[in-house]
């Protein structure tokens, strides 16, 4: 509670000491819950050099070949995909994948896509085709999360100018 008392927040909430407590101890249930069971260096470690190798090099060619159905094989069950600061949020499988058959992954759509790291994890560099330019022009970074050798979580950072911050080329 960063510093202060339960009595002190529940006199800055008007509420009572015992209200605040409880909301803390909801909390702390919640978060123990979401917490995965191992973090993602374990998860990267139980792979090994070969698995993660497999996992990168499969993600990069179903996106490549805009081949949802392979894409969508390696995510879990429950798999997320999330855009921040866009408001972009699909949860599960089936409805992850219809997202990428509708928008990033359709037909028309060509891609390049180069494996880079973000903070220890799984990131890729997205490249997209545009004829105006006669090159595949940065798109943004993708961040993964493993759970076991599954994807997780597709994060999107649809901000070029992160490329450069991974010495990366605006386009190719």
């Amino acid at each position: 509670m960063l510093g202060f008392s339960g009595a002190e927040v529940a006199d800055a909430l008007e509420t009572t000491p015992e209200a605040v407590y409880s909301a803390l101890q909801r909390a702390h249930q919640t978060v123990e819950q979401k917490l995965p069971e191992q973090t993602q260096q374990a998860t990267l470690r139980s792979l090994g050099e070969d698995g993660l190798r497999e996992i990168v090099q499969g993600y990069v060619d179903a996106w490549e070949r805009a081949d949802v159905e392979a894409l969508a094989a390696r995510l879990t069950q429950d798999a997320v995909i999330a855009m921040p600061p866009e408001p972009t949020w699909f949860r599960g499988q089936e409805t992850v994948a219809a997202f990428l058959r509708a928008a990033p992954m359709r037909e028309s759509s060509r891609w390049r896509v180069l494996p880079t790291s973000a903070n220890g994890q799984p990131a890729f560099a997205h490249y997209r085709w545009e004829d105006d330019a006669d090159a595949f022009v940065g798109h943004g970074i993708a961040v993964l999360t493993l759970q076991g050798d599954r994807i997780s979580e597709l994060t999107f950072f649809r901000e070029p100018e992160l490329l450069a911050r991974f010495g990366l080329p605006e386009r190719l």
